[in-house]
């Protein structure tokens, strides 16, 4: 279902379960109350019936309606639209894979829309209405709170690519993946998509805080923000770390295989060297043994006695010769 959970709060109390937007509606005007929907993945009639209550800029709902869009932050008024990229790391694939979540932060309301499986905004909502003193402080509770979830969730994801880093420097020296430049380049493309999802966290977080005292944000509420700001810098400064040692890593990786190339190539060389010096060697009897094997008749040593004797010795002279001169030059 497109409308995953929809209720109105008042006083951090959930004190409706509307079974339809209009009801949801209706009940928040009613008691002067909050209301939070959450949609997954919607229909542009229902987006359209939440922008047209809710008054929303069209810019924010066409963002919405479009999806893959930046992380980002941006202000309509009194409404605040903020996109995020909640990310999940893979095991089994051992990748990093993205999601997109929209949050619309009004006077009174909030609507989430997702459009992947991650983040648990489930367990945002049973964690604010545990809290019902935080989720008292309204709409700027909820998006701070969804903010701290989403960035939760990068640790494990950090914390599995950092597994990946392990595994390629074990890799390097370890006598040659012919997958690793591959494996690298890949991690390096996910590790550049995670830093586009984390990067404009920092400004988006310095924003909300440079606003707080403007828009009468609770003060703990603001310590609360810092602190999911901190988490978000030591994210980026260890995602930064990452792509340093990937590019290392890259660079090392290609300088190995040159080297293991240039020293395959130097060994076949000297097996060419030996090869060809032997090859010189036996062709000088096998000369020798052609010339007096084509049987003139006219040959000066053919009735010399000691003609035999002596292509021998020649034979073997030049052997010598060849062998010796060879070695000389470390051929064989």
């Amino acid at each position: 279902m497109p409308i995953i959970d929809n209720a109105v709060y008042v006083a951090g109390h959930r004190i409706e379960n509307p079974s339809s937007l209009d009801d949801t509606f209706e009940y928040m005007r009613a008691n002067s109350g909050m209301a939070w929907i959450g949609m997954f993945r919607p229909t542009p009639e229902e987006i359209e019936q939440v922008a047209s209550e809710f008054s929303l800029h069209p810019l924010a709902v066409e963002d919405a309606l479009t999806g893959h869009q930046r992380s980002k932050m941006e202000r309509y008024g009194d409404i605040l639209f903020t996109v995020l990229r909640p990310a999940r790391y893979d095991d089994a694939s051992e990748t990093v894979e993205f999601g997109e979540l929209h949050v619309f932060v009004g006077p009174d309301f909030v609507v989430t829309i997702r459009h992947a499986e991650s983040p648990d905004l489930a367990r945002v909502r049973r964690r604010l209405e545990d809290q019902p003193e935080l989720l008292a402080q309204g709409p700027e509770a909820v998006l701070y709170a969804i903010l701290d979830e989403v960035v939760d969730e990068y640790l494990p994801v950090v914390d599995g690519v950092e597994n990946d880093i392990d595994e390629i420097e074990d890799s390097l020296f370890g006598g040659g993946d012919p997958g690793l430049s591959q494996r690298i380049y890949q991690l390096s493309r996910e590790l550049i998509a995670f830093q586009r999802a984390t990067q404009p966290l920092g400004e988006m977080l310095d924003s909300l805080l440079r606003g707080a005292e403007k828009y009468g944000v609770d003060i703990e509420l603001q310590r609360s923000l810092r602190n999911v700001h901190d988490h978000v810098l030591k994210t980026i400064d260890r995602l930064t770390g990452f792509r340093a040692i990937l590019d290392n890593a890259l660079t090392v990786n290609a300088t190995l295989v040159t080297q293991r190339q240039t020293d395959t190539a130097l060994q076949q060389n000297e097996q060419v060297k030996k090869i060809s010096g032997w090859a010189a060697i036996l062709f000088g009897p096998t000369l020798v043994g052609t010339i007096y094997g084509m049987n003139f008749v006219y040959m000066p040593e053919l009735e010399w006695v000691f003609g035999y004797p002596m292509a021998l010795a020649l034979m073997a002279a030049t052997s010598a010769a060849l062998y010796v001169t060879f070695k000389r030059r470390h051929w064989l």
